[in-house]
């Protein structure tokens, strides 16, 4: 019976994007140099029945466990993140207490290898050339004699490899790897079958590594500005792959796709061709879009994010990011002629902002008609150049993952909990309530901006006894909300019965009043279009993303409703005229279509 080498790691979620890439590429590896080894990949995720609700101890108390079920395990390699470090640092402190050998890597660990006492070795670098060479090394000592390390003396440097001891856990050796892998030298988990497309709802894809930018709050500042391209012959392979296996989605993970616009628009012409079919996601940077990249992005389905972060410039300097924003505004349109799919990230926190201009960086992206706006709490990574210069910025920030600010000289405590409530409510509006298509139209009817109305969102929602509350009677917060499973059917319904409140000129909240925003007091009269153009484009956004069928009563016709005249609610309101039908939406060949039946006729 072969020994085993178990890659193992712990998933935050099930999801289409929840794979174990990391772990299955250092098996992957380990696989091509070790014949005699059986190599096993062991990725559970937090939200398995198991886990679920458990305490960071006993997730860590099952895990290991399992783990320690298979037989004739000789070593265990623990990728770590962010998300499962806590947990996984615990695993491998049992792991080791049973004698099974531990070694630890991932981005947390190069970043802060010194702060991981929870493995035998930590591998800072590349793992999948880190690993095979240090097993190799071990195997020589004495069946895995970790205590052995006259070894690396030599051969490790030979191998740009040095060992020294962990600065907190004397027992613990750091293993340094200074080389990167060529992308030649990099083994595909897909092509040698180590992570089974079959399981997933997705797929993870590397095209390249490295990055040409130097965030300061990415793990990227301090890592190598070279980007390794990944070979053609193996991306091609991989692609007729995900063509077999009928991938729906892949998630495309370099941070910026479109650095190299030749090589972008080659990728994209042979995916269009080989998976025609497939959702791609890509990230990448305004400041390299133009027309011909843009019309390329139409070939095929998929969905391009941008790191906006923030539109103040000066904030942006502070962590190394260029901007120019009448650029980026231009680019952006293109973007918007041409019918790309398009979202943006924003991040609070960040050195030099404030909540007054967190909230203009929201109402500048969403002006830009975003299909989506991610809003994230800056996080402090151990080992990025925002780690080194926080004390100067003055961050104060978790010492555990997720490592997030908790008040900076711009933040107040306060104000990062208002940012949190203002992020919630932008997602369960306008992300999850799929507002893009009326959105800025309701805004200029209103006459205001989208951050002041999710303030006023917040205090509406927080002044309602019972939406949403659970088994338990306690009624979710908005932040709650924003991350719990909830329809879009019944986000809907959240939607519109705040609109009419806020239609009607305002509603109480708690000791004070919310009056409407705008020049004009009460616009009731809106209220119809609003409705309407809510629950017709709400239809057909599940009927294109479930594929399910749709039946409504509307008050006009869908072809109005569907018309650039909706675009300007106001005028829409006072001149369309009214046309009480029954509307059924489905999915044709062609796409979207509508049967339209009016009321009291047969």
């Amino acid at each position: 019976m072969k020994e085993k080498i178990v890659c193992a790691t712990l998933l935050v979620e099930k999801s289409p994007q929840a794979l174990p890439l990391g772990a299955a590429c250092v098996a992957s590896s380990i696989k091509s140099r070790f014949k005699n080894l059986e190599v096993l990949l062991f990725s559970p995720t937090m939200e398995d029945s198991e886990y679920f609700g458990k305490s960071d101890v006993e997730k860590a108390n099952i895990f290991a466990e399992k783990l320690l079920a298979f037989a004739d395990v000789k070593a265990v390699c623990l990728s770590v993140y962010v998300w499962n470090r806590l947990v996984l640092e615990k695993v491998g402190l049992s792991l080791m207490e049973k004698g099974i050998l531990v070694i630890a890597g991932g981005p947390e660990i190069t970043a802060n290898p010194d702060s991981f006492v929870g493995a035998d070795f930590v591998v800072s670098g590349e793992g999948e050339a880190a690993v095979p060479l240090l097993l190799e090394k071990l195997e020589k000592s004495s069946k895995y004699d970790i205590a052995d390390t006259s070894i690396f003396e030599k051969d490790f440097a030979e191998d740009a490899f040095f060992v020294e001891k962990s600065k907190y856990h004397p027992e613990t050796k750091k293993v340094f790897y200074k080389k990167s892998l060529a992308g030649e030298e990099l083994t595909s988990p897909y092509l040698d079958g180590t992570l089974d497309l079959s399981k997933y709802e997705g797929a993870l894809w590397e095209l390249a590594r490295g990055c040409p930018f130097k965030c300061s709050y990415c793990y990227e500042s301090k890592g190598e500005k070279k980007v390794r391209l990944l070979p053609m012959e193996r991306i091609e392979k991989e692609l007729k792959l995900f063509a077999e296996k009928d991938v729906p989605q892949v998630f495309v993970l370099d941070p910026t796709y479109n650095a190299n616009k030749e090589r972008a628009l080659s990728l994209l012409k042979m995916m269009a061709k080989i998976t025609p079919n497939t959702f791609y996601y890509f990230e990448a940077r305004a400041e390299f879009i133009d027309r011909q990249i843009a019309k390329a992005f139409t070939k095929l389905p998929c969905a391009v994010q941008f790191g906006l972060q923030s539109s103040d410039e000066e904030v942006l300097k502070k962590v190394n990011r260029s901007f120019n924003k009448s650029q980026f505004v231009k680019n952006i349109n293109i973007l918007n002629q041409e019918g790309v799919i398009f979202g943006f990230d924003l991040i609070y926190g960040l050195p030099g902002d404030n909540l007054s201009g967190f909230c203009n960086s929201i109402d500048f992206a969403l002006n830009l008609m975003p299909n989506n706006l991610e809003l994230f709490c800056l996080s402090v990574l151990p080992g990025t150049d925002l780690f080194d210069d926080a004390k100067g910025y003055g961050l104060v920030y978790e010492e555990k993952a997720p490592y997030h600010v908790i008040e900076t000289p711009g933040f107040s405590k306060d104000d990062m909990k208002k940012a949190a409530k203002v992020s919630a409510a932008c997602n369960v509006f306008y992300n999850q309530g799929r507002a893009v298509p009326w959105f800025n139209s309701l805004m200029k009817a209103l006459q205001v901006k989208p951050s002041k109305f999710f303030k006023d969102f917040i205090a509406w929602y927080e002044s309602k006894k019972c939406d949403f509350a659970p088994k338990n009677g306690k009624k979710l917060s908005i932040e709650e909300l924003s991350l719990a499973c909830v329809s879009h059917k019944e986000v809907e319904k959240l939607q519109l019965d705040f609109l009419r409140d806020y239609l009607d000129g305002g509603f109480s909240s708690g000791n004070s009043s919310v009056k409407s925003s705008g020049k004009t007091g009460k616009k009731q009269y809106l209220l119809p279009t609003v409705e309407n153009l809510i629950r017709f484009n709400g239809a057909i956004s599940r009927v294109t993303a479930d594929g399910t069928k749709e039946k409504l009563s509307l008050a006009f016709h869908p072809d109005d409703l569907a018309s650039p005249y909706a675009a300007d609610m106001v005028f829409f309101a006072k001149n369309c005229g009214r046309f009480g039908c029954e509307v059924a939406i489905e999915m044709g060949s062609q796409g979207i279509w509508w049967q339209v039946k009016e009321k009291g006729k047969r």
